[in-house]
């Protein structure tokens, strides 16, 4: 259960706005399928918020995340493998939040729009012996799971982990990980069905790749990370007709991500503290020829309740700096996460 307090701090009409927020909950059912496989469902409460949807109804609503099923298809010499067809985890945000917690806001490429956490496709996992890393590979449809398909074009992606000192006798470099992954994307032109007046359909896919790299390090006591991803995004400007050609246009960007977690305070015997902090900075670039930008930071407080709930008190502001399209939003947090 994700859960948070909000309020306004920009200047402007919405300063002092503030609400309460059951932002999302999570209900995962995990069950055996026979010998070697097994079925993941899990259910997202969120709040309807586009207009055409929200006239319908302005509350919260519950949607499948993931729906897949899951087959152990190899094991052997410490080497396993599964593969999963449904809805499942997209090439690398489940990664990114193994690190950041979710429950404060989403990691970077899923805030700004990358690519969507989750899709219908097909996917495999090969997790390598000792520790030492894993691969994950999808085929997907591409929309994402709020979408359906939308055209004939699928999206491939694969990611790339290792974790070199895993057999460190330094404790914190165990947890040392080198990331690197890659998305293959396409989708369909406005114009694939023609029209009246247009020149001639179009069946060729415009461009939608990622890619990125990924270190942090992991401990009880201190996480660091830092990502740099970029983007290819064309689209396409005119109307395909002979007075207004269709002209492919291009909006390609990078970010640089990177924050951190410390327990700065002792806690009891070899039990660290209850509290830390968190910091985070995004630098964004949406559209790298006109140089526009902006940047998401993020500072807070973390206090552990329990071993399976914690709040944070946190300030996070989204600003444009160059050109950026992005509405200023400062606004103070108070999150809460828990787990059952």
């Amino acid at each position: 259960m994700f859960a948070n307090y909000q309020y306004r701090l920009d200047r402007g009409t919405s300063r002092g706005a503030n609400k309460f927020d059951p932002e999302r909950i999570y209900l995962n059912f995990l069950m055996p399928a026979g010998d070697r496989a097994s079925v993941r469902v899990t259910t997202d409460l969120y709040q309807q918020t586009k207009s055409g949807n929200d006239e319908y109804y302005r509350g919260w609503v519950l949607r499948a995340k993931y729906a897949y099923f899951q087959y152990d298809y190899l094991k052997r010499g410490g080497l396993t493998a599964v593969a999963r067809l449904g809805l499942l985890h997209n090439a690398f945000i489940d990664h990114d939040e193994s690190f950041w917690p979710r429950w404060v806001g989403t990691v970077a490429v899923d805030r700004h729009g990358y690519f969507s956490s989750s899709d219908a496709g097909l996917a495999t996992l090969v997790t390598f012996p000792g520790k030492r890393g894993e691969l994950y590979a999808t085929l997907v449809n591409g929309p994402g799971y709020t979408s359906r398909e939308t055209d004939r074009f699928k999206d491939y992606a694969a990611r790339l982990t290792l974790t070199p000192l895993a057999a460190s006798n330094v404790p914190f470099w165990r947890g040392l990980v080198l990331t690197g992954w890659a998305y293959k994307g396409a989708r369909g032109s406005r114009f694939a069905a023609g029209g009246t007046g247009q020149l001639a359909p179009i069946g060729s896919s415009l461009d939608r790749d990622r890619w990125g790299v990924f270190a942090a390090v992991k401990d009880p006591r201190l996480t660091v990370a830092a990502q740099y991803a970029s983007r290819k995004d064309q689209g396409e400007a005119g109307e395909n007709t002979a007075l207004s050609p269709r002209v492919v246009t291009d909006s390609s960007g990078s970010l640089v991500s990177a924050y951190a977690m410390a327990r700065v305070f002792r806690g009891r015997g070899k039990n660290p503290s209850a509290l830390h902090v968190l910091g985070r900075l995004d630098r964004v670039t949406t559209h790298r020829a006109r140089g526009d930008r902006h940047h998401l930071a993020v500072a807070g407080l973390i206090w552990d309740l329990t071993r399976a709930a914690s709040l944070s008190l946190d300030y996070q502001e989204l600003l444009p700096e160059r050109g950026s399209a992005v509405s200023p939003n400062k606004t103070l947090f108070l999150h809460l996460v828990a787990r059952y």
